[in-house]
Order: structure tokens, then C-alpha cells, then sequence
């Protein structure tokens, strides 16, 4: 085993942190104004992939076009807001022989087809998506009810849906 001096050791410490200063002085020497490929990269705005402001918005403009029926009301059954490229495959549980209202409001921009399933054949009906609602009366409900939304070619946007007793 062979044992160095405290000089020795101290000389190597200070050899070891000179180094290193010298390393990280080469890194960002230089860097500032020079244009080399250090600089962060600028971010950029992509197509494919709406920001969440303009949603946020939308779904404020969808679920505002069907407050008659709020959720603190006796009335108010079921809702909910998706986005119209997810678009919306719910199942609903209701009361048999009871009459409910169904309100759905796309706010964006294209049209969307919206397919109500109820006992039988399902009815389908195409909407706007300009923020206005539309309404399906359902009368004497089976136990089930199928809501399906989904958007034409190039639509975009947010759906809102509401269920509330007539």
C-alpha cells in the first residue's frame, strides 16, 4: 500500500477542479451569439394537434348552449362534454315508461352525426356544429339508451350531451 502526502493529495484535487473548469469553460465558450447548434430550437405550432384553449372554449359554448337543465335540478339525469375527434359512445341507464329529454350541442366548426339508440331501430340525424343545441324526445324509455356522436370529414370540435325527465 502506498500512501501519498497531503501535498500530494491536495495537488490532485486541484489538478482534477482546474480540468473541470477548463472542460466546462470550452462548452459555453462561444455559444452566446455564435448561431452553433447549442441554441434551444424554436418551438413551432402544429396542425395536427389543436391547443387546449380553443377546446377549453368550445366546451364552454357547447355545454352553454343546453343549461335549461342544470345538475343541481330533480330533472337532470346524465351529461357529458368530449371532444369531437373522440366523439361520443355512451350508454345510458333509465327509468321504463318514463319520457326524457336528450339535448346535444357540438360547438366547432363541420357537421356531425348523431345516432340515438333506443329500443329498435336507432334514429340518426346530422347537426351543426355551431353551438346551437338539438333535441330527441324519448317516450315511454326502455331501460337503455344509446348515444353515439360523431364527426363528418374535416369537423372539429367539442359535444356536449345532456339527459334530463320530461
Amino acid at each position: 500500500m502506498t500512501l501519498r502526502s497531503r501535498p500530494a493529495r491536495t495537488g490532485i484535487a486541484l489538478s482534477i477542479g482546474a480540468l473541470c473548469a477548463v472542460v466546462l469553460a470550452g462548452c459555453t465558450e462561444g455559444s452566446e451569439d455564435s448561431g452553433s447548434p447549442t441554441e434551444k430550437p424554436t418551438p413551432t405550432s402544429s396542425s395536427s394537434k389543436p391547443s387546449s384553449k380553443p377546446d377549453e372554449k368550445l366546451g364552454k359554448q357547447a355545454e352553454a348552449a343546453l343549461d335549461t337543465v342544470t345538475i343541481d335540478d330533480p330533472e337532470f339525469v346524465e351529461s357529458g362534454l368530449e371532444t369531437l375527434s373522440d366523439g361520443v359512445h355512451a350508454e345510458s341507464l333509465l327509468n321504463r315508461g318514463k319520457s326524457y329529454q336528450l339535448g346535444v350541442s357540438c360547438a366547432g366548426s363541420g357537421t356531425a352525426e348523431l345516432s340515438v339508440h333506443v329500443e329498435g331501430k336507432p334514429v340518426v340525424r346530422r347537426i351543426d356544429c355551431d353551438g346551437t343545441a338539438t333535441y330527441e324526445r324519448i317516450t315511454e324509455a326502455s331501460t337503455r339508451l344509446g348515444i353515439d356522436v360523431e364527426g363528418e370529414p374535416g369537423a372539429s370540435g367539442m359535444v356536449a350531451w345532456r339527459i334530463s325527465e320530461m
